[in-house]
């Protein structure tokens, strides 16, 4: 899960847990976004900590600097 996908998540499940009032037949909606923001939060994190330890490679090459004079 990327941190987009995080946020989507969170965003989610707040407006699930906060905004919405209605519910089904044995269906907690409040339930279900507070669920879907601890997910979130979790794929957030998991993301922010895999992408600071990634391996970073850094490339360097060298040319021969070529002079003419005259």
């Amino acid at each position: 899960m990327n941190i987009g996908g995080s946020l989507a998540l969170i965003a989610l499940g707040a407006i699930l847990a906060f905004a919405v009032a209605d519910s089904w037949d044995g269906v907690a909606l409040g339930t279900i976004g507070i669920i879907l923001m601890a997910v979130g939060g979790l794929g957030l994190i998991v993301s922010l900590v895999m992408m600071s330890t990634a391996r970073r490679t850094v490339v360097e090459t060298e040319r021969p600097v070529v002079r003419e004079y005259r």
